[in-house]
């Protein structure tokens, strides 16, 4: 197993925004970066998958939002 205590978050960063590196990663690899990343639920809101859908051209979905009838 490889040490990454040296791995710091600007080398992380200089990884992801280098295109050739992200070429590296798996379909597989992405998808488990993109479930992973955010830090909770509230990091999820219809605008982010608003742009996320319009972003990948995803033609087929829309999110709605729904109130909360508890407030």
């Amino acid at each position: 197993m490889k040490n990454f205590q040296s791995l710091t978050r600007e080398d992380f960063m200089n990884f992801f925004r280098d295109v050739d590196k992200m070429n590296e990663l798996t379909p597989d690899d992405r998808i488990e970066i993109f479930r992973s990343v955010l830090l909770g639920s509230t990091d999820i809101t219809k605008e982010l998958l608003d742009d996320l859908i319009n972003n990948y051209s995803v033609g087929n979905l829309e999110v709605i939002e729904l109130r909360d009838e508890k407030k």
